[in-house]
């Protein structure tokens, strides 16, 4: 693949995130066609060729069918289900390259458990847990402790698999929807116990093609629903990007004693990673300990920190598909940037969705603003309508943190639909 050469690009995924990798990806010269997976994404619609054949994979053999007849070069696999479901595996060939790890590396963050063996394996400092695959089990560790735990699903739940109970009697409810009531299906048949760490957050993103390694620009993501990290754990609520609580010691210490030796552990069982490594840690009086693996771009961290990028995005994807990271120059804008998410009302538990959203094209208007359309749809008079839990985020970028964080706000409030809710105190 020559480097003047156009590649058409199929983009997999349905939210924010793929919105902004498909904004990174049209200013890319080297773009021919950008096909993408979900065309009832208004944001994705405006940018990209709909597949017309099922993305799934019971059928991904048709999709593997479309893709040899469109010539397609890079496939970019945005969420953990595909990637989990082994899509890297099947649709990589001689002459096509899938930008995501394969299903063997997927397990980092499909199963939790293993997970953490992992980490102890290589000495990966990270919370305590116990593990348990019955409830009765579960239930007896958890009234035996002390201190407040964090309660995980094993496997992928969308982002709602973890609590942080306020009270004995709400682990004990959560751990009887996963284990006995199956909210989260087999993904919650087995649960993690962990400490509960405390602490500033961090998202580590990098790049590993293998070999190398690069560290993209830092970010910090808001999990809880609403100001001061209160009420329930949420998909994410917003993001900046840099996290200010990082200093370059500190990034030495997660490099040397927890990225690498991921890595390491990972090359041990045989396993030759490629792709995004997403590492969640919490920032404790002992030093960086690891809270989750994923192996994608974080949402909305992602949003974040793609709003700073200056290299190209398809030069990157190919680089670390091809075990050549260390021939392309990552730049990315000093200027901060700062995410903030619009929800419907009720979310994460029940939201309302339907309802008609207004101001987006107003807030889309103003400079160093992005809106990209996380869940939503179009009506039958070709508006917009709330379709998910989190609907819009709303991205600024400022030459100080102050000021893109006031954009984003000023943007958002742009913006209206029924019900809308989102934390006011997101790069606070």
């Amino acid at each position: 693949m020559e480097a003047t050469d156009r590649i058409n690009t199929l983009l997999v995924g349905a939210g924010g995130r793929e919105h902004a990798l498909a904004l990174a990806l049209s200013q890319s010269p080297r773009l021919g066609t950008l096909h993408i997976s979900n065309p009832e994404n208004p944001g994705l619609a405006s940018l990209g060729t709909p597949v017309d054949v099922p993305v799934s994979k019971a059928e991904i053999y048709r999709l593997n069918q479309y893709c040899d007849k469109h010539n397609i070069g890079l496939v970019i696999l945005g969420p953990e289900g595909p990637i989990a479901d082994g899509f890297t595996d099947a649709l990589a060939t001689d002459i096509r390259l899938v930008f995501a790890p394969n299903a063997a590396a997927a397990r980092l963050e499909s199963d939790k458990a293993w997970a953490k063996q992992l980490m102890r394996s290589a000495s990966i400092p990270t919370a305590e847990a116990r593990v348990f695959s019955r409830f009765d089990r579960a239930m007896d560790y958890l009234q035996s402790r002390d201190e407040a735990p964090v309660i995980k699903a094993a496997g992928l739940a969308a982002g709602k698999g973890v609590v942080l109970p306020d009270s004995l009697e709400a682990g004990i409810e959560f751990l009887r929807a996963c284990m006995e009531d199956g909210r989260f299906g087999d993904a919650g048949r087995t649960v993690l116990i962990e400490e509960r760490l405390e602490g500033p957050e961090v998202s580590i993103h990098a790049l590993v093609d293998g070999r190398n390694m690069y560290i993209l620009e830092t970010a910090q993501d808001y999990k809880r629903i609403g100001d001061n990290d209160t009420g329930p754990n949420t998909g994410g609520m917003g993001a900046c990007s840099p996290n200010i609580h990082i200093d370059e010691r500190a990034m030495e210490t997660i490099q040397r004693e927890i990225l690498v030796p991921t890595i390491d552990a990972l090359r041990r069982e045989g396993i030759d990673y490629r792709g995004v490594l997403y590492t969640g840690l919490m920032l404790t009086p002992a030093g960086p300990k690891v809270l989750e693996y994923n192996v994608r771009f974080g949402d909305p961290e992602c949003q974040a920190i793609l709003a700073r990028l200056r290299t190209d995005l398809i030069d990157m994807c190919i680089a670390t598909c091809t075990g050549r990271l260390n021939s392309v120059d990552i730049d990315f804008s000093p200027e901060p940037s700062c995410c903030v998410v619009l929800a419907s009302e009720g979310y994460p538990e029940s939201p309302n969705i339907g309802q008609p959203i207004s101001g987006i094209d107003e807030a889309q208007a103003l400079q160093n603003v992005q809106v990209l359309h996380a869940g939503t749809r179009r009506d039958d008079s070709g508006g917009y309508i709330t379709a998910s839990g989190r609907v819009l985020n709303v991205v600024a970028t400022g030459s100080t943190r102050q000021d893109a964080r006031d954009l984003a706000y000023h943007a958002a409030k742009a913006i209206s639909f029924p019900g809308m809710k989102y934390r006011t105190d997101i790069g606070s």
